[in-house]
């Protein structure tokens, strides 16, 4: 698992890595002064409300320190979705695809991270309580 999760940051960084110096994508202060038209300030609060959206998920895992009650399919499933999407916002330049797709790639990656974790934690103490 550990060198699963190894693989794909490093994959991620050479995405990532990929589309800055290949694509040669907007500097950031183009980015931010270009923030301030409607469409970029709807595609922000968009991006921002989906970007986050498994973010209580985690923090009530880590909260709990358990995996009940957590399904890593969706998760898992949405990060796989949304590394296509960083691939089309490389295609369309825009900058702001790119960054709230890598960083729901993360925390997704984060979600399905931590319940492999604490499902294992729960196995290995099931299996105890059943030996003792």
């Amino acid at each position: 698992m550990l060198l699963g999760s190894a693989v794909l940051v490093i994959g991620l960084a050479i995405l990532g890595h990929y589309f800055v110096n290949q694509l040669r994508l907007q500097a950031a202060d183009v980015f931010i002064a270009s923030a301030f038209s409607a469409k970029e300030i709807i595609g922000f609060l968009a991006g921002l409300g989906t970007t986050f959206a498994a973010f209580p998920d985690l923090i009530a895992m880590l909260k709990r320190r358990s995996s009940q009650g957590m399904n890593p399919r969706m998760a898992g499933i949405m990060g796989a979705f949304q590394v296509l999407w960083i691939w089309y916002g490389a295609l369309i330049g825009s900058n702001a695809v790119i960054i709230w797709n890598i960083i729901a790639v993360v925390i997704n990656l984060l979600v399905v991270c931590s319940y492999l974790y604490f499902a294992s934690l729960e196995e290995k103490k099931r299996i105890q309580v059943t030996q003792a």
